[in-house]
C-alpha cells in the first residue's frame, strides 16, 4: 500500500514538475526568434492589445501567441490603451523580456533630416514619413493661423521656423509636439552665437534675417560667396531699392522647374515679386542653411548693389557697384555662355 501511495506521489510531482517547467518556459523561456528580419516595432497611439498582439504576429516578432498572451496577463501588461511608441526588439528575448521593454523601456528614437524644402506641404511631408503624425495633420497646423499668430509666426513666416539639421523624435510625435519640438530649436539656434543681438543690430527680427537668407540660398550653391551676395541685398535694402531678386519671383509663381526668369515671371503680381514690390517679401522663399542666415548676419560691407553669374561653369558671380558696371558683366556672362555652348 506505501508503495502505491509512493508511486501516485511521484507521479503528482512529475506532473507538478512538468507543468511548472512548462509555465516558466512560457515566463522565462525564448519566444522571439533569434533572427528578426525587421527589429523594429511602430505601437500607434491609442493601439489596444489586440492591435499590438497583430504587430508582433505579422512581423513574427512572437512564436508561441497563446503563451504571450498568458504571460501579458500574469503580469498585468493588458491596458484598455497600450503603451505607444518605436521599439527595438532583440532575438532570443522571452516573453517576460518583451513585455518589460514594451510597458517600460527606452523608445528608439526616428532620425528627422530637414535640408532645403520650399513649402510647409513639403516639411509635412518630408517629417511624416518618420514619424506617427501624418502629413494632412502637420500641414494642417504650419496653415493654422490662430495657432501660428500664438507662438508669433504667420502662414507666410512660418517656414522661418525650421533651421535645417538633423533631428531624433520618438515615433509617436504628433503634429503639435514636432511643433513645439521645432521652436525649441530654433529658440537655441538664435541664442546660440549672438545672432539674435546680430539681427537687432541690423535692425532686423530673426525672421527677416531668415527671409534675406532664403534668398541668398537660392542665389549661389558657393558657401564663401553668400556674406557678399547678402551684402548686396542689405544695401538695396539700405538705399531704397528693389531687391529685384529672381528666385523671389520664380517663388511668386511657384515654377521652380525653370531654368530662367522670364518677362512673365517679373511681371506677376505677388508680393513676393520683389521687381515689384519694395523691402523684403512677406516670409522665406524656402528652408535656408545656416551658412546662409549667417552669412546675412555677417554680411560682408562693400559698395556693391549689382551682381550677375559670370557663366563661366563655376557657379560664381561677378559684383559691380554701378549700372554700367552691371552691363558690362552682364555681356561677359553671354560672351561665356557662347563659349561653352550653352546660348
Amino acid at each position: 500500500m506505501w508503495k502505491k501511495i509512493l508511486i501516485g506521489l511521484l507521479l503528482a510531482a512529475i506532473i507538478v514538475g512538468a507543468v511548472g517547467y512548462q509555465k516558466y518556459q512560457q515566463i522565462f523561456g525564448p519566444n522571439v526568434p533569434t533572427t528578426l528580419d525587421q527589429p523594429y516595432i511602430n505601437i500607434p497611439t491609442g493601439a489596444s492589445f489586440e492591435e499590438v498582439l497583430s504587430i508582433l504576429q505579422t512581423q513574427q516578432i512572437i512564436q508561441d501567441t497563446a503563451s504571450f498572451v498568458w504571460v501579458a496577463e500574469q503580469m498585468s501588461y493588458i491596458k484598455p490603451q497600450m503603451r505607444s511608441g518605436r521599439f527595438r526588439i532583440e532575438g532570443g528575448w522571452s516573453n517576460r523580456e518583451l513585455i518589460n521593454h514594451l510597458r517600460g523601456g527606452k523608445q528608439s528614437p526616428v532620425k528627422v533630416v530637414l535640408t532645403n524644402e520650399r513649402l510647409p506641404e513639403d516639411i509635412a511631408g518630408k517629417v511624416s514619413q518618420v514619424i506617427e503624425a501624418d502629413s494632412i495633420s502637420i500641414d494642417a497646423l504650419l496653415r493654422n493661423t490662430t495657432f501660428l499668430e500664438e507662438r508669433g509666426y504667420t502662414s507666410e513666416t512660418v517656414m522661418s521656423l525650421f533651421i535645417p539639421n538633423t533631428y531624433e523624435l520618438f515615433w509617436n510625435t504628433n503634429a503639435e509636439a514636432f511643433f513645439d519640438r521645432m521652436q525649441k530649436e530654433n529658440t537655441t539656434f538664435w541664442n546660440a552665437k549672438n545672432r539674435k543681438d546680430k539681427a537687432a543690430q541690423q535692425g532686423m527680427s530673426p525672421q527677416e534675417v531668415y527671409t534675406l537668407a532664403s534668398i541668398v540660398e537660392r542665389e549661389t550653391n558657393q558657401k564663401d560667396e553668400k556674406p557678399r551676395i547678402a551684402g548686396v541685398y542689405l544695401n538695396r535694402l539700405e538705399i531704397g531699392m528693389l531687391l529685384q531678386a529672381d528666385p523671389t519671383v520664380v517663388f511668386a509663381t511657384r515654377d521652380f522647374t525653370t531654368r530662367r526668369v522670364t518677362y512673365k515671371h517679373l511681371e506677376y503680381d505677388s508680393p513676393y515679386n520683389t521687381y515689384k514690390y519694395p523691402g523684403l517679401p512677406p516670409g522665406p522663399i524656402s528652408m535656408a542653411e545656416i551658412s546662409s542666415i549667417d552669412a546675412v548676419l555677417d554680411a560682408e560691407e562693400h559698395n556693391y548693389v549689382y551682381f550677375c553669374a559670370i557663366g563661366d561653369g563655376t557657379g560664381y558671380h561677378a559684383f559691380a557697384k554701378t549700372l554700367s558696371g552691371h552691363n558690362a558683366n552682364a555681356k561677359r556672362y553671354y560672351r561665356n555662355l557662347r563659349k561653352r555652348g550653352k546660348r
